[in-house]
C-alpha cells in the first residue's frame, strides 16, 4: 500500500469483499496512475473515465488537446458516479477491456 502514501490516498472506510479491489482484494497498483472525470456509471462495477491531456505536434509547432475514455473497475468501497473526479491506478488485466481501478475520489 505504499503507492497510496506517495499519492495521498487513503482507505475508503467502507468494506468490501470484491476480490478485484485494490485495498480489500488481491488486485495489486502497478503502471500508470492518471486522473479524469466519471462519464458513464451504468455498467456494473466499471466507470468510464475521461482523461484530457495535451499532444505536442512537431509540424505546427503546438499542442493538441486530446481526450481518451477508459474503462475501470470501480470497487463497491468507493462506488464513483457520474460528474467525480477521480483517480485510476493500472492493474492487472480485469476483463478484455479494463486494466484500471478506482482508487479513490478526488476532493
Amino acid at each position: 500500500m505504499s503507492f497510496l502514501k506517495d499519492l495521498n490516498i487513503s482507505p475508503p472506510e467502507a468494506e468490501c469483499g470484491d476480490k478485484k479491489c485494490p485495498f480489500h482484494g488481491e488486485v495489486r497498483i502497478r503502471g500508470s496512475v492518471f486522473e479524469g472525470v466519471v462519464v458513464s456509471d451504468r455498467m456494473r462495477n466499471t466507470v468510464i473515465v475521461m482523461r484530457e491531456y495535451l499532444q505536442y505536434v512537431p509540424k505546427y509547432k503546438r499542442y493538441m488537446r486530446k481526450r481518451s475514455r477508459i474503462p475501470s473497475h470501480n470497487p463497491p468501497c468507493v462506488s464513483a458516479r457520474t460528474g467525480d473526479r477521480v483517480i485510476i491506478g493500472e492493474s492487472r488485466p480485469l476483463s478484455k477491456t479494463v486494466h484500471f481501478v478506482v482508487l479513490g475520489k478526488v476532493k
